[in-house]
């Protein structure tokens, strides 16, 4: 009688484990699609401001359409992306973009002292760094998630439970390689 008693604690004692293991996956899930959430805010922000930046630089830029077109092209598929994976993609593709634009914005000294153009320059300036507060909060809360998903013995409930290792918002592939550049110093 008693090793029945035993073997009811033991199996109540698994099954409390197996609840606080699953309920803190959930938590950590959670708490990484919250943070996404920052982040989208950040987006919308800056899918608001491209509009008026491409507006703003058209005028001067007639020979690069190309490079407007791409960043108009980035933007409507960043908004397009519904998941946070296919989110993540489409924002990097939208940042390189945006970046090919600063670039070709550097030819163009009439439109550098436009007031207008400073102005949404800054804007987007603040949005991009608020974006990189958000993402650094992201991928903290994507880390501890992944980490829980992979460690023993929470590895066995979030097999079962169907949770996945998550994907970071990292720089991608083309701006990893750009910072992994030496810069060059001209005199």
């Amino acid at each position: 009688m008693i090793a029945v008693y035993v073997i009811l604690i033991l199996i109540v004692i698994v099954v409390f484990w197996v609840i606080a293991l699953y309920n803190r996956l959930v938590r950590l899930r959670n708490n990484r699609e919250n943070a996404f959430a920052d982040i989208d805010v950040q987006l919308r922000m800056r899918h608001d401001l491209i509009p008026q930046l491409v507006e703003s630089v058209r005028g001067y830029m007639k020979h690069e359409s190309t490079v407007l077109t791409d960043v108009t092209n980035a933007r409507a598929n960043a908004m397009k992306a519904t998941t946070i994976d296919d989110k993540i993609q489409a924002e990097q593709q939208l940042s390189t973009a945006l970046r090919g634009l600063q670039v070709a914005v550097e030819a163009y000294p009439n439109l550098k002292a436009s007031e207008n153009f400073m102005q949404l320059q800054e804007e987007i300036a603040d949005v991009e760094n608020k974006l990189a507060a958000a993402r650094r909060f992201f991928n903290s809360t994507t880390k501890e998630l992944n980490v829980a998903v992979e460690m023993f013995p929470s590895n066995i409930v979030a097999a079962n439970f169907n949770f996945k290792k998550e994907m970071m918002f990292d720089l991608g592939g083309e701006d990893r390689k750009t910072m992994e550049e030496p810069p060059e110093v001209r005199f």
